[in-house]
């Protein structure tokens, strides 16, 4: 690869928690210079979001924030934000902000004010609800926005407690939407010349998740329920108890069904009219799944797997974090990268180009690192601006 794709950009976050972050961390890590925004108090609520702890700060805030640099600005005062004001319009291509509604307008730094001044200038705001709405003013949080987008209602074992996804999927997912409309509008900036205001938010995000379930919903009326590790368009796909642990089985389609019940010496169920056809096998599930779990239970977990594999029927153990990290596979991959200076590995962009993994080229910022960003070197002072 000859140099990262967003190598020449240059990003000003105003950002914190997860979603704004990692949404910015994903052009930081294809190459965008992103220069992150922090209250010099104490900065970015997940600086504390531990333990686990590394060099001093949370382990959450290495991974959202690595490869920026960073400033630690009060800008309640004019001057700092008039200085910052003139640095993004000399040097921005792109800002992303999810502070609280309207805080960034009062600061003068919103989209509005910024690419009117610049209208080359990608501006995206990030938040909670979306721009409209009753709730457009309410805050949120990825576990609100599981909840209240139904990602809650569909997960977990039927008749159990809500469970919440277990990583912070509408927050992370947001992040994901955020860059991808950025990347999006600086493809079309490269034709037009003209900026955009992106928008996106964890509502939209989590509604967005949610699609198959809801389309599902409009066409027929009936609502999806908690089915534990199965989904409710394919059967069977799922986990099963084996001996000794379990077996994530997929035969999504007829052909592998049928390999499947040979496998589990039981052919005559791919003959049966009740389970000859995925969407019978759907209708039928309650009858068809038990027969299955009974056979899976005779043998242990590393068995099934060298028969299924043997069959060409997808299959995987379901692994821990640490099974995860020693995996053959992980490890070819080369996705966990070292920090170049800290005792400290992360997960790296799950991205190549020409073969080639985005680099782990520098820690996350000390509060306040970078801050001579802002001197009279590298911008001109507000006076020298407006003149």
């Amino acid at each position: 690869m000859n140099g990262l794709p967003l190598s020449g950009t240059t990003v000003v976050e105003f950002c914190h928690s997860v979603a704004g972050p990692y949404a910015a961390s994903i052009l930081a890590d294809l190459g965008a210079d992103v220069i992150k925004v922090e209250n010099p108090e104490k900065g970015d609520y997940g600086r504390d979001w531990g333990p686990p702890f590394a060099h001093g700060t949370s382990t959450l805030f290495h991974v959202l924030n690595h490869n920026k640099r960073g400033l630690a600005l009060d800008l309640r005062d004019a001057v700092t934000a008039a200085r910052l004001k003139t640095f993004i319009l000399e040097n921005a291509d792109v800002v992303i902000q999810n502070m609280r509604p309207g805080a960034i307008d009062k600061l003068g730094l919103g989209a509005e004010a910024l690419r009117a001044a610049k209208p080359e200038l990608i501006y995206c705001d990030l938040g909670a609800y979306g721009r409209s709405g009753p709730l457009k003013n309410h805050p949120g949080y990825d576990p609100l926005m599981q909840a209240y987008g139904g990602i809650m209602s569909v997960t977990g074992v039927e008749g159990g407690e809500p469970v919440r996804v277990g990583t912070s999927i509408a927050d992370m997912g947001s992040g994901m939407w955020a860059a991808m409309g950025i990347l999006a509008a600086l493809n079309r900036r490269h034709v037009t010349g003209e900026g955009c205001h992106v928008t996106t938010s964890l509502f939209e995000t989590a509604v967005g998740w949610m699609t198959a379930h809801i389309g599902g919903y409009l066409a027929s009326g009936d609502l999806r329920r908690r089915m534990g590790s199965g989904v409710a368009e394919i059967v069977p796909h799922q986990a099963f108890e084996t001996a000794d642990g379990h077996v994530m089985v997929a035969a999504g389609n007829d052909n592998l069904f049928r390999t499947l019940a040979k496998l589990l010496q039981r052919p005559e169920l791919s003959a049966d009219l009740r389970f000859a056809t995925n969407s019978k096998r759907v209708e039928n599930r309650h009858t068809l799944i038990p027969m299955l779990q009974e056979i899976f239970h005779t043998k242990p977990t590393a068995e099934w797997l060298t028969r299924l594999e043997a069959a060409g029927i997808p299959a995987a153990p379901i692994q821990s974090v640490d099974q995860v990290v020693a995996a053959d596979q992980t490890k070819a991959l080369g996705i966990l990268q070292k920090d170049p200076k800290l005792d400290l590995t992360l997960v790296g962009l799950p991205l190549e180009f020409d073969g080639v993994r985005p680099p782990y080229r520098f820690s996350a910022p000390t509060l306040g690192e970078h801050n001579d960003l802002l001197s009279d070197a590298n911008v001109a002072t507000p006076q020298k601006a407006a003149s």
